[in-house]
């Protein structure tokens, strides 16, 4: 199910689903070690005998975050039961602590007992063998544990403790799980389990007639006990609602760093501007890594999922969040990639938020020779990204550092990486990660490397290397030009490749080819084949469903839906159209096309502002993972450039703060 709500602070990260139960729950890295994986955590409610889950079809339901900050705003009602339950929850901006207040409204003119539950099934440390769950009389507290994962879950209502508890087997023996206890109003009160285990926590109280009633549960996650214990004291002496407050606060303070004008654009677009900032800065971890999703969904499709830190990801999302002045998110991220890239310099295809190589299905063989298992186009995108970094923020003691364990290894091995038959790289997979070929994508973001490694040179190294690299950068452009441009069908193809040693074309129309071209610069806007192969995406990878919106390539087979259409829409391709309407742009007339597209996104987004990789043509749900860390850093580049384009026109003076300065 998608996750319609994503709450963190660099070390946890929850996902939660639109009837605000978790179902992801990482620690102690953002996409690493999943201790809900999917699970269910449920929530009942029990009044006067009459009892209902929370997801059940009968509630009546609003989801939204609230407006600049990452604390969710659930609203459910209930005519049967007579009750309207209002969640606010966060995952606390500095402690490792869920924090969830539930304000319970009682609609009869009688007062009324309720109960509400709250029921945790985790799979610590990715697995349900060996947990054990207690309650703990001492500190009033149901905790599982395995390791050095310990969860702590508490709670309150009148300021008294939890009413009661029940801690159990699940999947086990016909075992469906302690939630089910809930369901008569009582639970077993039975104090430890192990093995695959679940547990449930009962908060109970009388609320008087046409009253309302204030409820708070919270999870506390360490690596010992003696930590969560302190973190279940922290909350009780300074109080749930405070800790929430404390929250909001931070997240208004953090998302308005950079006083933007948001010169004529609608309100519900700067708003997803803002939530996708924050969206973001959750998949990222305190150690540099930037995930693509936390959505584990995928798990149960094809046994892996998208939290890995891939580089090419990272750097154009890196590139998004530089724009928008959170440099030292960024700077976390290259030095993440300083410490991964191999000896050789290059980036392989994906890796864990700890460091270690993620899951692969890239070969190191071809026709049994050695093909490396990369892409390409990784590891030059962080190197663009970086020079782009430095122009920004100019910070020449902080790039000093990376240059030699970075950028002269990297470029070295793009150097060295070239076809000696085309002048174009070496063949490697695509960054749809399909294909192993020589792609047009890939070829332009060597080429920005290239010239990025270059200015590096000038400004730390030397002048005849900046001289090699730039005599590099020119000859791949040529070669690009002839091989990759086809006059004939008037766009660039997706690729060249190899087959028992002759070079064959791939003429599919692919937006990333023409997209790449005038992005890294390989040739301005303005020139006749770039624009041709642009028009030829409008016309060819367009959607004309319920949706709109455009495909990625011809005949794209990833979670397609339907033959008669080139393939499902994307938001990153689409935005990528609006790029170019802004790029071109001459007049504030010939941005409007841009705004469109940004109106686009904001209808098909989710009421909580969360973006997924793609969408249906047809019913316009969302298909694939919710949220895509790409997604939302399409959306973010593509506003600031608007902005920078605004400023360029003299049309609305510094309306972006950070803008990248001219060199």
């Amino acid at each position: 199910m998608t996750r319609h709500f994503v709450l963190g602070n660099s070390s946890i990260l929850v996902g939660m689903d639109k009837h605000g139960r978790v179902r992801d729950f990482y620690y102690p890295y953002v996409g690493q070690e999943n201790h809900v994986n999917g699970n269910i955590h449920r929530i009942g409610v029990w009044v006067n005998g009459q009892f209902s889950w929370f997801s059940d079809d009968e509630w009546q339901k609003t989801i939204s975050y609230q407006k600049e900050t990452l604390i969710t705003k659930i609203i459910g009602k209930n005519d049967r039961l007579g009750i309207t339950l209002t969640f606010q929850d966060a995952v606390h901006y500095e402690e490792d602590i869920l924090i969830r207040e539930v304000t319970i409204k009682n609609h009869h003119n009688t007062g009324r007992e309720i109960r509400i539950y709250f029921h945790q099934q985790y799979q610590i440390s990715e697995g349900n063998i060996g947990d054990t769950v207690y309650y703990n009389p001492v500190i009033d507290s149901l905790i599982h544990y395995k390791g050095k994962r310990y969860f702590l879950m508490n709670g309150s209502i009148d300021n008294n403790k939890i009413s009661e508890y029940a801690t159990g087997l699940v999947e086990e023996y016909g075992r469906e799980g302690t939630y089910k206890d809930a369901e008569d109003g009582i639970l077993s009160n039975n104090p430890i389990e192990h093995g695959s285990v679940d547990s449930t926590l009962g908060l109970y109280s009388t609320i008087p007639a046409n009253k309302s009633k204030k409820a708070y549960y919270w999870i506390c996650v360490s690596d010992c006990y003696g930590t969560v214990n302190a973190l279940n004291s922290k909350v009780k002496k300074q109080q749930p609602q405070i800790l929430l407050k404390e929250t909001a606060e931070y997240w208004k303070t953090w998302v308005n760093r950079s006083p933007f004008k948001f010169q004529n654009l609608p309100k519900e677009v700067v708003d997803l501007f803002k939530r996708s900032l924050m969206i973001i800065s959750t998949q990222v971890d305190h150690e540099g890594a930037i995930i693509a999703s936390s959505d584990s969904k995928m798990l149960h499709l094809r046994k892996d999922t998208y939290s890995y830190m891939w580089p090419r990801d990272g750097a154009l999302i890196a590139r998004s969040l530089d724009r928008a002045g959170y440099n030292e998110i960024t700077e976390s991220f290259f030095n993440f990639c300083c410490r991964v890239i191999t000896k050789e310099g290059y980036l392989f295809h994906k890796y864990r938020p700890d460091g270690s190589l993620g899951s692969s299905w890239h070969s190191w063989l071809r026709d049994g020779q050695i093909q490396l298992p990369i892409q390409e186009d990784e590891t030059a995108l962080v190197l663009d990204a970086l020079w782009k970094h430095y122009l920004q923020h100019n910070d020449p003691s902080y790039i000093k550092k990376l240059f030699k364990i970075f950028v002269r290894p990297a470029a070295n091995f793009m150097l060295k990486h070239i076809d000696e038959k085309t002048g174009l790289p070496k063949e490697s997979y695509d960054l749809w990660e399909e294909k192993l070929g020589i792609h047009t994508f890939t070829c332009s973001t060597v080429y920005a490397g290239f010239l990025a490694a270059a200015n590096f040179e000038d400004e730390f190294g030397t002048v005849t290397k900046a001289k090699v690299l730039r005599q590099a950068a020119e000859r791949l452009k040529q070669a690009m030009l002839k091989h990759l441009y086809d006059e004939q069908l008037g766009y660039f193809i997706k690729m060249v490749y190899y087959e028992n040693g002759e070079m064959k074309r791939d003429t599919t129309l692919d937006f990333s080819s023409a997209y790449s071209i005038f992005q890294f610069d390989v040739l301005p806007v303005t020139d006749e084949r770039v624009t041709k192969s642009m028009e030829s995406c409008k016309q060819r990878l367009y959607c004309n469903t319920a949706s709109g919106g455009y495909a990625r390539y011809e005949n794209d087979y990833y979670y397609r839906v339907d033959q008669n259409i080139p393939g499902n829409p994307w938001f990153i391709t689409t935005l990528w159209l609006a790029e170019y309407y802004i790029k071109k742009a001459k007049t504030e007339q010939d941005l409007r096309p841009a705004i469109e597209i940004f109106k686009w996104v904001t209808d098909l987004a989710l009421p909580t502002g969360v973006l997924p990789e793609q969408i249906h043509p047809h019913t316009k749900e969302p298909v694939s993972v919710a949220p895509l860390t790409w997604s939302h850093a399409g959306f973010v580049i593509a506003i600031v450039k608007y902005l920078e384009k605004l400023d360029e026109l003299g049309i609305c003076m510094m309306c972006n703060p950070p803008k990248l300065e001219k060199k």
